[in-house]
């Protein structure tokens, strides 16, 4: 919006100067014609220059004044979406462990049951910690606040305990691990797991529970974690929006899937951030592959 108002206010003063420079001009012409000497001929053609360079400006100010309010509203509408998404994830949750714990007070069940309870609102928890990281994170990269803190760490390790702790919080999905050896790295810790738990939390939501997830890596030219799915993709039309800031495909009151439409854009911009290179590829037969190169 900064900028529409700049490109809006340095096009209006633009236009007062011009015509008061045009309207000196067109007082020295009428006198010069007057007379019918040469200077007012050579004046002519430079008052049609000036106008021919005028109307190319205002048609270019034109054109990007639509393209930025264009963005703009675009923007709006996103962000409009992001609030209703949010607003409803956050009430989810909040709604359920509040469910959970009145029915561990109110009721007398048995240590299976209550534990099963406590276990479904220690699970709600996670997944609002999760949004709320998300939208932290998003305000970090937005005020450009994040300094990378890097350390050698073994890779492998690090995925390892990764998928681990997926195994734990996901125990009826198959995370299928593909890592080998040790590998020491020089990263940031937070930056790269803030960008796998996304892709992963993107596998889990759009492949589903029941569909394995892969976890590999390997380092023959570059290091290259990849993370895939055997889920439906992502369509041709939605890979180019797909890492832009509230994107989600369809639309917020009929899409089935949970999200704020975050994940993707965070770990696009962790990427960059850590110098690495983030790549969307289509599985075979189906699903997604995100591929990220350090």
């Amino acid at each position: 919006m900064k900028r529409s108002a700049f490109l809006f206010y340095f096009l209006s003063v633009y236009v007062l100067l011009q015509f008061a420079w045009w309207g000196f001009h067109i007082i020295e012409l009428t006198i010069q014609l007057s007379e019918k000497t040469h200077a007012g001929y050579n004046r002519i053609w430079m008052v049609a220059g000036e106008g021919m360079v005028f109307f190319l400006i205002i048609i270019f100010g034109i054109w990007k004044l639509r393209q930025s309010i264009k963005k703009e509203l675009e923007l709006s509408r996103n962000q409009n979406n992001f609030l209703l998404s949010v607003t409803h994830e956050l009430k989810t949750p909040i709604a359920s462990n509040k469910l959970y714990l009145q029915t561990v007070l109110k009721h007398e069940l048995d240590p299976e049951k209550r534990k099963e309870l406590i276990e479904k609102a220690l699970s709600e928890n996670i997944r609002l910690e999760k949004m709320i990281d998300n939208i932290l994170n998003a305000s970090r990269l937005e005020n450009r606040v994040l300094e990378l803190h890097k350390e050698k760490i073994d890779l492998a390790q690090f995925l390892k305990s990764i998928v681990d702790r997926y195994r734990k919080n996901y125990p009826q999905t198959q995370f299928i691990e593909k890592i080998e050896g040790s590998h020491h790295l020089e990263i940031d810790p937070f930056v790269i797991e803030t960008v796998l738990n996304n892709l992963i939390e993107n596998a889990l939501k759009y492949a589903g529970d029941k569909n394995p997830i892969s976890i590999a890596f390997s380092s023959k030219d570059f290091t290259t974690i990849r993370v895939s799915d055997l889920g439906s993709g992502i369509l041709p039309e939605d890979q180019q929006n797909m890492y832009k800031k509230f994107y989600r495909a369809g639309d917020e009151e009929t899409r089935s899937k949970k999200g704020s439409g975050l994940g993707l854009f965070i770990a696009s911009e962790f990427s960059k951030l850590h110098g690495a290179q983030l790549k969307y590829k289509n599985n075979e037969p189906h699903g997604a592959i995100f591929e990220l190169t350090l």
